[in-house]
């Protein structure tokens, strides 16, 4: 399917509650992975200055029992997302920093690396399929991500950057 059909697949999403599925269906179909590949609406809590927020994460890819990428939808422009979306990868999983975070709106994204925080590519079609990410699990990085300050700071990005969401 070419890229443009991909891309007005996911378009589709008319709103936060229909992307879920609609993305776990573009993993599915598109990428290789099987439903036990993937959560959905995985959240991260947080409170400052007296201000819950529950951040929320679209879907997670996992492969080899290690989340390997999340995903995070929302409207509007993706580059106001990457900061919360790079600190969500990093705090998600206690053991270990996820390697890779996609922010999407449905019709555009970004996959990033979330030890670097640099945009790795730019369209549906470039997002690794599970037999590319499955050759990439040995080279692939895993490193804890256990500074306090570190993961305290994280935690202070999403509450702001999702404090409205």
């Amino acid at each position: 399917m070419p890229n443009s059909a991909k891309q007005s697949h996911l378009s589709m999403c008319n709103d936060v509650g229909d992307a879920p599925e609609k993305l776990a269906r573009f993993f599915i179909e598109e990428k290789g992975f099987s439903e036990s590949d993937l959560e959905l609406g995985l959240i991260i809590k947080t409170c400052f200055n007296n201000e819950a927020v529950t951040s929320k994460i679209t879907v997670t890819l996992s492969l080899q029992n290690k989340r390997v990428m999340i995903i995070r939808y929302a409207p509007g422009s993706l580059v106001t997302r990457e900061k919360a979306a790079v600190a969500a990868a990093r705090i998600l999983e206690k053991a270990y920093q996820i390697p890779f975070a996609v922010v999407t709106n449905g019709t555009s994204l970004e996959l990033l690396d979330t030890y670097t925080g640099k945009v790795l590519s730019e369209s549906f079609s470039s997002l690794p399929s599970k037999d590319e990410l499955l050759s990439q699990m040995d080279t692939l990085k895993f490193q804890p991500y256990t500074d306090p300050k570190n993961r305290e700071k994280c935690k202070r990005i999403l509450n702001v950057f999702d404090v409205n969401l």
